[in-house]
């Protein structure tokens, strides 16, 4: 395997997990964090104790707090920031970038006001990337279990397919297996609003619902996921694979998924206010839920269940009242294949 020169922008639990087997992988790895003083500990320390506690930092690995020491020979730009602050660093980097750069996201979301997913962003801030040198890495993966060497798939998508098997040779080993994938939308929208149910799914596990409730909102949630993918263009196997499905079980189940744990504890009678100020990472699934919604109004596609988590973070609706309002909906045939269109 050819190495690679990768620039890590984003120093979170993700960004972090990914620099290191990056670098396991015998790649030459930087990576950037946003606070100076972050990337002078990390550097030293050889561990990120906000995000990523326990696992430990190769030396290899150059951390900076500089964003052109950073990139300097990279040419692969793995985008590991927040989702809604994409754009901005698109910006940042848009004066330093090259004909050889390939431009991969990781981050799943959203973007407020323009509802345009991570890879369109990308596009639509950088004064001259192509389409076909963007890739997004998605898939069911916890940043703790990779940085632990746990086995993980994950799914390379881009339009291009000789950019999505680059990234899946760079960021393939023996513990993080990467498939790849031509629908690059069906996979940021499976990505994107797996973190709105899995805030439902948290929810009704803090409210004190059981399993059946849980399986109801996988199996509808996918449902509705795919209902808006395909309105908006994607392919419906997608949603069948790594980052539909594999997902979504594993944001809405685990107690490692930051969305699903930010929902227990409202379901347990917490205000979003005060559930995201004791939370050390950012859950995306918030600000996404609000993205989603007005989606599902463009593409005049019914999401039930995305509606009420939205009335549940913005509107203050008692979660017990949004199942009541879910449970009792006009009754309806299910209707899974080929495309569900009727909830």
């Amino acid at each position: 395997m050819e190495s690679e020169n990768v620039a890590v922008i984003g120093a979170g639990s993700w960004g972090t997990a990914l620099a290191i087997s990056l670098a396991k992988g015998g790649h030459h790895v930087s990576l950037w964090a946003r606070r100076e003083d972050a990337a002078r500990l990390m550097s030293e320390e050889r561990h990120n104790p906000t995000y990523l506690p326990d696992a430990i930092i190769p030396d290899s690995v150059h951390v900076t707090h500089d964003l052109a020491e950073a990139i300097h020979g990279a040419t692969i730009w793995l985008i590991a920031t927040p989702s809604q602050t994409v754009r901005q660093v698109a910006k940042d980097l848009d004066s330093y970038l090259t004909p050889d750069v390939v431009v991969v996201s990781v981050a799943k979301g959203i973007e407020n006001g323009t509802l345009l997913t991570t890879s369109c962003v990308l596009h639509d801030a950088f004064s001259d990337l192509p389409r076909d040198r963007i890739a997004v890495l998605y898939g069911p993966s916890h940043a703790e279990e990779v940085a632990s060497e746990c086995p993980t798939t994950v799914v390379a998508a881009s339009t291009n397919r000789e950019t999505a098997k680059r990234v899946q040779r760079t960021f393939m080993t023996c513990h993080l297996r990467v498939y790849v994938n031509h629908d690059t939308r069906g996979v940021e929208i499976a990505g994107s609003v797996k973190n709105v149910l899995a805030i439902a799914a948290g929810i009704s596990d803090g409210v004190g619902f059981g399993d059946n409730a849980k399986a109801a909102i996988l199996t509808r949630g996918l449902a509705e996921i795919k209902r808006l993918g395909v309105a908006m263009g994607a392919d419906p196997s997608t949603f069948a694979g790594l980052a539909g499905i594999g997902d979504m079980v594993v944001t809405c189940m685990s107690t490692l998924s930051r969305n699903r744990n930010l929902g227990y504890e409202l379901g347990k009678g917490k205000s979003l206010e005060r559930v995201q100020s004791e939370m050390t990472m950012v859950a995306e699934g918030v600000r996404t839920t609000a993205s989603v919604v007005e989606l599902a109004k463009k593409y005049e596609v019914e999401m039930p269940i995305t509606e009420a988590v939205y009335r549940i973070l913005f509107e203050n609706e008692p979660p017990r009242e949004a199942v009541s309002t879910l449970m009792m909906r006009t009754a309806k045939q299910e209707a899974w294949t080929p495309i569900d269109t009727d909830d």
